[in-house]
């Protein structure tokens, strides 16, 4: 096994699942959502999961590693770091409206 791929491996084993329950949904109090704009994404682009940065990066786990990436917004926080992290800008925070 190749030193990258055993890295690799390494990350992937690190990332954590979205709590099941009502304990880890957030979608109730978090006051952002992002917003993936799939014309810039590269892997919608590409056709190739060549980035994945906001899945990589996301501390919930709720982005998945499709393409295009979609957000569960059930576990989202709305910390923005998939936004910080995203090489095109491809992701924008926008407000979330309470009923």
């Amino acid at each position: 096994m190749t030193d990258l791929k055993k890295k690799y491996q390494k990350i992937l084993g690190s990332v954590q699942k979205p709590v099941i329950g009502e304990a880890g949904q957030t979608g109730t109090w978090s006051s952002k959502k992002p917003i993936i704009d799939l014309k810039k994404c590269i892997p919608v682009k590409s056709g190739k999961p060549s980035c994945f940065n906001c899945w990589l990066y996301c501390p919930e786990a709720v982005v998945s590693r499709t393409i295009p990436p979609q957000i569960d917004f059930n576990y989202c926080k709305g910390c923005g770091i998939c936004m910080e992290e995203c090489p095109v800008k491809a992701i924008s925070m926008e407000e979330v409206k309470k009923e």
